[in-house]
């Protein structure tokens, strides 16, 4: 059965409350471009909605999110479970969303 990208959020949730978590390569270089913390972006998954939902995708289940960094301005998180395996989460990248790529929320593409 297909999993949800709610059951793809709680999974990423469930691993990061036992600390199996950790950030890719190309994760840890787009969060610096976009002067965010790992910790913080860990931080904001309590409150993470999703935006889009990958069950699919051929490395593991994944989904962007939106969420809050430090300061409560929203970001992009994307996050994936390896394939596979029920954990460890994996912040695949986070960054600042381009308002002329996303509607006003952030939540939907814009045509």
């Amino acid at each position: 059965m297909k999993a949800t990208g709610k059951a793809i959020l709680e999974q990423i949730q469930a691993c990061a409350a036992n600390g199996q978590i950790r950030c890719s390569n190309h994760g840890y270089d787009e969060l610096a471009a976009d002067a965010l913390y790992f910790d913080e972006v860990v931080h904001g998954l309590s409150r993470a909605v999703i935006v889009e939902a990958y069950p699919d995708y051929p490395k593991g289940p994944s989904l962007l999110a939106l969420q809050m960094d430090s300061s409560g301005a929203l970001i992009h998180a994307l996050w994936g479970i390896p394939k596979g395996y029920d954990c460890p989460a994996v912040l695949i990248t986070a960054y600042r969303p381009d308002p002329d790529i996303w509607n006003d929320t952030f939540t939907r593409r814009k045509q």
